[in-house]
């Protein structure tokens, strides 16, 4: 008997208007277009306007799928949500989701794995097509990363904007296509170079936390781009040798988007050509646990994805947390 597979079968995607360029930056904070450049790939990125949460980017995403497939929002039966801005800790960003769009019929929560948000997500997404539960799954990510970006730290500021992504999966008509295999980890010890100090119960809210800034992302740049460079390439490699494919069988490597260095190291690794790699981090910097999403979903509009094609889907984020899926293209 044929394993039942979990298949993408739309996306979406959607990102503000609002663009803050480097220029832009250069004027807040010391720093420049050919620094930023330079050790970033970073040209842009966009910014959501005060007091629109992450849940509004999402939604507009979602629109932008539900009418790609056809169907209604009651017709979905589960919502997940990879995020590190949720809209407040609690209700879950996907139950504000749920009564925005309207799905009557589905139920949700969210999950916190930092960049690597969105495959930890879809992968726990399928679990739920695989054993018959659920038929249709909404995979989200969306990050408003400028809520937690100090831009007084030019080492941090320049890396981040906001937008949002999303995946609908449902079971494969053809066991040969939808997510294939996938290999996820996680490494606490990381934590340390890349986190968020304060609002848990560790260091709740208080004068003390604001004044120290604890509040925004800290990353300790060197160690994170050492580990993520080694992480995403050894995941990513080690994906394709136990299911025996080579770099031609490989149409895309569709990486998070933290730093075009690392898409490169990464792509350079796994023997893909610089045009197999997917590519947004020039217009939206890193969105987080959006840019795998916002990533697809703008390449198939493009036309540039096609139903067979074999895509590695690879991310590194605080944790650490790390891993890469093997997606058959389904539609």
């Amino acid at each position: 008997m044929n394993k039942t597979r979990a298949a993408i079968t739309a996306v979406g995607h959607y990102v503000p208007d609002n663009i803050m360029t480097n220029a832009d930056l250069a004027k807040i904070v010391e720093t420049n277009d050919e620094w930023i450049k330079t050790r970033t790939g970073i040209s842009e990125r966009r910014i959501l306007n005060n007091g629109e949460p992450s849940s509004f980017m999402a939604v507009e995403a979602i629109k932008m799928l539900l009418e790609r497939r056809g169907i209604t929002a009651d017709e979905l039966d589960m919502i997940l949500v990879g995020t590190v801005t949720p809209d407040m800790l609690f209700p879950s960003t996907a139950c504000i989701i749920q009564e925005k769009i309207g799905a009557s019929k589905a139920w949700g929560f969210d999950v916190l794995a930092a960049c690597s948000g969105f495959i930890f997500t879809l992968i726990t997404g399928a679990q739920y097509i695989e054993s018959g539960m659920c038929k249709k799954v909404l995979v989200v990510g969306s990050d408003k990363m400028s809520t937690i970006t100090n831009f007084k730290d030019r080492n941090t500021c320049v890396l981040f904007g906001d937008g949002a992504g999303c995946v609908l999966l449902e079971p494969s008509e053809d066991p040969d296509y939808g997510i294939m295999d996938s290999i996820l980890r996680v490494d606490g010890k990381g934590g340390k170079y890349l986190y968020m100090k304060g609002g848990g119960s560790l260091n709740p809210p208080s004068h003390e936390t604001v004044e120290n800034d604890w509040h925004y992302v800290f990353q300790d740049g060197k160690f994170v781009f050492k580990d993520a460079v080694k992480g995403m390439a050894d995941v990513s490699v080690e994906l394709m040798e136990k299911n025996n494919l080579s770099s031609d069988d490989i149409s895309y490597l569709v990486p998070h988007q933290a730093n075009m260095r690392i898409l490169t190291a990464c792509a350079d690794r796994m023997g893909l050509p610089q045009d197999k790699v997917m590519v947004n981090i020039h217009k939206y910097g890193n969105t987080t646990a959006a840019t795998i999403p916002l990533c697809l979903s703008e390449y198939w509009a493009e036309g540039k994805i096609k139903k067979g094609d074999n895509l590695v889907l690879s991310s590194f984020g605080a944790g650490y947390t790390w891993g890469a899926i093997w997606v058959k293209w389904a539609y």
